[in-house]
């Protein structure tokens, strides 16, 4: 049966009717804010390649969560800025530095809200790559995976309520995993960047975090932007190992893969907006020539539809708002 029996546009006729039959719909508890955290006090250091994104002193990323919450965000992904840097990294695991100040801060402020730092090296070596480096400039895998673990047992002790580990070292979800389970930490969730592209949509978040590499790139350990079937495979190692959930970074130009990763695995899938994505965005914005609020609604459901149960963005106190308003 074809025209003129069926006319799909009867249910296009009203908004109200659209809203019943609309078939993805995202929500605010979908979201994951991002927030920069740097050592001092009152320090608000804007990012020109982000507008709308600062690094934020402890004290000022305090209000920012507790901004979130109150908008209904769930859920915070601290990054660090730290106040030193050396070639094994070794800020990452201090228990003074700003994201374990901040975690611990921010539970105090907002106890229900999710506080998820995220693991990695890049900020914290002086070299800006994710794990430890031997003589000959190569990141040692094997090496790495004690310092991250160390790193994991440090947030665990601050009250973190997740780690997601997002180096793509071979096995540190399940060294992470073994880890915080030998220290009482069993019941701590991991969130895995299981597929994580060597992309070039990273680059203002390399501004911000302070993370570039000093020399060489990140393809060695980050995934080829071409591979589809590797990326089930790692997704399918780091659930072997222990991942609660799993991350696809970036989202736009990697729909595919998160759908095709929530069909295999039928598991929580997270997929990260990055900061070249939101850049773009806000960069047409500006120039009037998109509308933001539409455009981020839109990519928002496409990232929803292709299967992502939680979207990590920088534009999700804006969404909560709309979302609001809607």
């Amino acid at each position: 049966m074809g025209f003129p029996q069926e006319r799909p546009r009867r249910l296009r006729a009203s908004e109200t009717l659209r809203r019943m039959v609309r078939e993805t719909k995202v929500t605010v508890d979908d979201l994951i804010y991002p927030i920069f955290v740097t050592n001092g006090q009152g320090v608000k250091n804007p990012v020109a390649s982000m507008p709308g994104v600062y690094q934020l002193s402890v004290d000022l990323a305090v209000k920012e969560a507790e901004e979130a919450w109150k908008l209904g965000i769930p859920a915070v992904l601290l990054f660090g800025i730290p106040a030193y840097k050396d070639e094994k990294g070794s800020s990452a695991y201090d228990d003074n530095e700003a994201v374990q100040r901040a975690i611990r801060a921010i539970k105090d402020k907002c106890p229900e809200l999710l506080v998820i730092p995220d693991l990695c090296l890049c900020e914290y070596t002086s070299h800006g790559h994710c794990g430890l480096l031997d003589e000959k400039g190569n990141v040692m895998n094997d090496a790495t995976l004690e310092v991250l673990g160390k790193v994991a047992l440090s947030y665990a002790r601050a009250g973190a309520d997740m780690v997601a580990p997002s180096d793509m070292m071979d096995g540190r979800v399940g060294h992470i995993r073994r880890v915080l389970d030998e220290a009482g930490y069993s019941h701590l969730p991991i969130m895995s960047y299981a597929a994580k592209y060597a992309s070039a949509f990273y680059g203002p978040f390399r501004d911000v975090a302070e993370s570039a590499p000093q020399f060489g790139d990140r393809r060695g350990y980050q995934m080829d932007p071409a591979n589809g079937l590797e990326a089930l495979k790692e997704v399918r190692l780091d659930l072997e190992e222990g991942a609660d959930i799993v991350m696809v970074k970036p989202a736009l130009a990697y729909l595919d893969i998160i759908r095709r990763v929530k069909d295999t695995f039928g598991v929580p899938v997270a997929a990260y907006n990055v900061s070249g994505e939101y850049a773009m965005v806000k960069a047409a914005a500006q120039m009037g020539w998109l509308d933001e609020k539409r455009i981020v609604m839109e990519i928002v459901t496409g990232i929803k539809r292709a299967g992502a149960d939680i979207i990590i963005t920088y534009h999700a106190k804006d969404l909560a708002r709309w979302l609001k308003e809607e």
